[in-house]
């Protein structure tokens, strides 16, 4: 299904940011379905690489906003890619599940599990914090205040080089056309999909 079928068919079940985080201890030790496989693409294609956590996932399907805003700079350029762990969509999955019908549910998680690129992680660890760790992702965008915060991001920068922000801050502040330049040292075409196929 394309992301606008989505989209309209997730206004009937819409929710506020609020909500989710609420939520949200509620699905956290929810594992991938039995079957479901991530490549371990600890090296994955030239780009730039983004982990949106569960809650944000879940927030641009069911709430829009700067969840949805920050969530369509990846679907509109080809090289700006949305890294996750079978672990991390099966939390969103879960997640948009308190919200809204499983099949809604089942039909987001086939659409975004097509396009992402799929990492390996031990199951304890954190979904999206691994998945940026494996996937070398640029920045981490999530609702969770602990980790947004300086002292969280300062302590992981001896871990991992990744900028974690709200999706508010990442969209306020990403300008693609610097960040394809000094990723492919060529001038910025311009976004080259449409977010809502």
């Amino acid at each position: 299904m394309s992301w606008a079928g989505l989209f309209e068919r997730a206004t009937a079940y819409a929710t506020t940011a609020q909500a989710i985080q609420r939520r949200r201890p509620a699905v956290r030790d929810v594992e991938p379905t039995a079957g479901n496989t991530d490549k371990d693409e600890r090296t994955p294609e030239s780009g730039f690489r983004v982990v949106a956590d569960a809650d944000v996932l879940a927030a641009d399907l069911l709430v829009g906003g700067g969840a949805r805003d920050a969530l369509d700079h990846v679907r509109r350029h080809s090289w700006v890619h949305l890294v996750a762990s079978d672990n991390l969509l099966a939390q969103a999955r879960a997640l948009i599940g308190e919200f809204a019908p499983s099949e809604l549910a089942e039909e987001w998680y086939t659409t975004v599990a097509d396009d992402r690129l799929g990492v390996e992680h031990p199951p304890e660890d954190h979904p999206a914090l691994a998945s940026a760790y494996r996937g070398d992702a640029n920045h981490l965008l999530t609702l969770d205040g602990e980790l947004t915060g300086a002292g969280a991001n300062l302590s992981l920068q001896s871990h991992m080089s990744v900028s974690i922000r709200s999706p508010d801050a990442f969209e306020m502040l990403f300008d693609p056309e610097p960040v394809y330049e000094s990723e492919f040292e060529a001038p910025y075409p311009g976004p080259d999909r449409d977010p809502r196929q």
